[in-house]
């Protein structure tokens, strides 16, 4: 490299003593040929310009490729760019390291009295990351070890003791001991739910079908419009009935039905007038309160048997229809079981026999009479199940705001 400087110098040199030479003789020469008016001559100019040439031919690059070869005559390694201002020192690397150094966290959990509670479920919890467990060993003591710094929850909970939470920060390579975790005795809770007894449900259930009434005027007592309604008591049974034998309608029915039967001159032996009329009208009524006791309150409350229409009201016709028919054969039971209807058949051909007291004699004594009653009394029932299914409850106005039943 030293050799490198010594061959520049002196060719700086050179050219500069060159360029002085060329230009004194330059200037001679342009004086030489000024003009006497003061107005440089052709030849001047000219000189000018080649002076001009030399220099920047000559020196520029001259001084340029000294420039340029300078680092290296003086032997100077290869060149460093200072980043100083780029990379952190290393006293803030050292502060970022001393940000994430680990921690632990541990504690002891005890009972109101101070006793250790061991087996207690402590949960570490982390934003932004999984939940971590640990249980408690017997001496009630926790810990968590390698935990990075940053804010976390512990939660605690034990078998009949109430949880608690508790919240901290974390600091980069502390072992945080947490303070005193005392849990207490949980709360008993007691739920009581208070419903009336089932005769009470059951007698407000009846006071609401009391109320169902064809176009405001047929009762229609024996139909339930709620799908799980309570069974009736046997006093129940028998005060529905009452209710029933004894309401206006029914004896409009029975003078209805008894002047029917003297126009078309039935049962002859009662015979015309109104001494007729009034043995066709207690005949009639006496087949009302007969069968009404004994098919609806007095078998029913032997038997278990509820004697109320259970309206179904949902699937398709063809399902509701067969459900209407089968209900003149079948009834649900006092345990709410579905089966054979043996109140209302047994009630009819009771019924049947006993009215063989009051008819003519002409009438009596044919069990023939008696299984025929019975036949119509099944099929009528049958019939108003229908009715029942289909038609009634549209023209009953204050029918009970339940659901349907369900088969």
């Amino acid at each position: 490299m030293q050799s490198t400087k010594s061959q520049i110098i002196p060719e700086i040199k050179l050219r500069a003593i060159n360029l002085i030479h060329v230009n004194s003789a330059n200037k001679g020469y342009c004086e030489k040929y000024s003009s006497r008016n003061g107005r440089t001559s052709p030849l001047a100019l000219g000189g000018l310009a080649w002076l001009g040439f030399c220099v920047l031919f000559c020196g520029v690059p001259a001084l340029t490729w000294a420039q340029a070869e300078q680092p290296k005559a003086a032997g100077a390694g290869p060149v460093v760019q200072d980043v100083t201002t780029s990379a952190p020192s290393s006293q803030q690397a050292g502060q970022q390291a001393d940000q994430h150094i680990s921690g632990s966290i541990s504690g002891t959990v005890l009972d109101q009295s101070g006793a250790p509670v061991g087996g207690a479920q402590v949960t570490l919890i982390r934003e932004n990351q999984a939940p971590n467990q640990q249980i408690a060993g017997d001496d009630g003591q926790f810990s968590f070890p390698d935990v990075a710094p940053g804010a976390f929850q512990l939660t605690f909970s034990a078998a009949g003791l109430a949880g608690q939470t508790i919240s901290g920060v974390l600091q980069s390579g502390e072992n945080y001991v947490a303070p005193q975790i005392s849990l207490h005795v949980a709360t008993a809770v007691t739920s009581v739910r208070v419903e009336p007894p089932p005769v009470e449900v059951a007698e407000i259930q009846i006071k609401d079908q009391e109320k169902q009434r064809v176009l405001a005027v047929m009762p229609n007592f024996y139909v339930s419009y709620v799908p799980d309604a309570v069974p009736l008591t046997s006093k129940q049974k028998f005060e529905l009935a009452w209710k029933m034998v004894i309401d206006p309608f029914t004896f409009g029915l029975t003078g209805v039905v008894a002047g029917a039967e003297q126009a078309e001159n039935q049962f002859s032996g009662y015979g015309q007038g109104a001494q007729g009329y009034g043995k066709r009208f207690g005949a009639a009524y006496g087949n009302i309160v007969s069968g009404t006791f004994i098919g609806s309150a007095i078998l029913p409350s032997i038997l278990k048997q509820d004697p109320r229409y259970f309206y179904k009201g949902t699937g398709s016709k063809r399902s509701r229809l067969l459900y209407a028919i089968a209900n003149s054969v079948i009834c649900k039971g006092d345990n709410r079981q579905w089966q054979p209807n043996y109140s209302n058949i047994a009630g009819s051909l009771i019924a049947g026999g006993l009215s063989n007291l009051y008819y003519p004699k002409s009438d009596r004594n044919r069990v023939g009479f008696v299984l025929e009653n019975t036949a119509i009394g099944v099929g009528e029932t049958a019939f108003l199940d229908v009715l029942q299914e289909f038609f009634i409850r549209k023209l009953t106005p204050k029918p009970s705001n339940q659901k349907p039943s369900k088969i």
